[in-house]
């Protein structure tokens, strides 16, 4: 089972909220580059990570990542 990130959810959610990805990494303790991989569905997350990030772009789980 792989969660990946639904990539423009993520990208409109983030901007919504007035975040870059710089921001984002800053405020959930992930990398830059590691925020760029998941927007772009390069790398699948954890459950702990996609709840994290969900929490912050105040968006629901099932609306910004899949399970493969």
């Amino acid at each position: 089972m792989k969660i990946r990130a639904r990539t423009n959810a993520i990208v409109r959610a983030r901007i919504v909220k007035g975040m870059t990805q710089r921001e984002l990494a800053r405020l959930s303790g992930l990398s830059f580059a590691y925020i760029s991989l998941l927007e772009r569905a390069v790398k699948p997350v954890g459950p702990a990570t996609a709840k994290k990030i969900s929490e912050l772009l105040e968006q629901p789980i099932d609306d910004l990542f899949t399970i493969e």
